[in-house]
């Protein structure tokens, strides 16, 4: 039987976009303006609503706390003997806004993004935001659940191989120093402060590039503190600066 939306994405303006998400994501959705919206780079930003700029930003910051919540309980219930450290990383190699843009990439999303110079120079991150963006629009247009299943099957499931991620070692401290040393730049390292007591002691380390601290993150040692502030301050040199 035909669904109702099925019947409306034929008689709607925007046609080529439901067929679009039908295509990528298996579904057809209830509310196209949202996925519209998520869509909207923030350069293409029309007019504002009562001071609000109507671009993908909120539906971006949304998709990414949903985004990660569940692919959080997804590697928690995955590797049920694996300690907060490796499943951060874990997180960090599917979720991180390098991966997000390739998946953008591979899944065809990427051409879909309005942006006001279109495909001809849009900002490297433009992919993944959109990706965030899209889901934040899958979880208001239909629900924790279905956007759950989305995840797992369509987009883990199919696109990442989950074994093979394990095997993989990231070292974003060694990207850093190679970063630095060809943009002859000095990086510290620097231990600011410990907080707790005993065998609940983390310590939090903060990156400085030329004296200015770029990223701060803490752990319950120093070797894995400078890790994930690595990988936090990598993140933010492959991003363009936010306007």
């Amino acid at each position: 039987m035909l669904t109702f939306n099925y019947i409306k994405s034929f008689f709607s303006a925007d046609k080529d976009l439901f067929i679009a998400v039908k295509n990528i994501f298996g579904f057809y959705p209830r509310n196209i303006n949202l996925y519209k919206l998520a869509l909207r780079h923030k350069s293409a930003t029309a007019k504002k609503i009562n001071g609000l700029k109507i671009n993908n930003e909120r539906l971006e910051y949304l998709g990414d706390a949903i985004l990660s919540a569940i692919v959080a309980d997804y590697l928690f219930r995955r590797f049920p003997y694996k300690d907060e450290g490796f499943l951060t990383q874990m997180r960090s190699k599917i979720v991180s806004r390098t991966s997000l843009n390739r998946l953008s990439l591979k899944l065809g999303l990427q051409k879909l993004v309005v942006s006001v110079d279109m495909q001809s120079s849009q900002p490297k991150s433009a992919g993944g935001d959109a990706f965030e963006a899209f889901i934040g629009a899958v979880f208001l247009d239909k629900g924790y659940n279905f956007t759950k299943k989305i995840i797992l099957n369509r987009i883990i499931g199919v696109h990442f191989d989950v074994e093979q991620l394990v095997e993989e070692e990231v070292s974003y401290k060694s990207r850093i120093i190679e970063w630095s040393q060809k943009q002859k730049k000095d990086i510290q390292f620097r231990v600011v402060n410990q907080v707790g007591e005993k065998n609940k002691r983390q310590y939090v380390v903060s990156l400085l590039i030329d004296n200015k601290v770029i990223a701060t993150s803490q752990d319950y040692s120093i070797k894995g503190a400078e890790r994930l502030v690595a990988e936090k301050a990598w993140q933010k040199i492959e991003e363009p600066e936010k306007e």
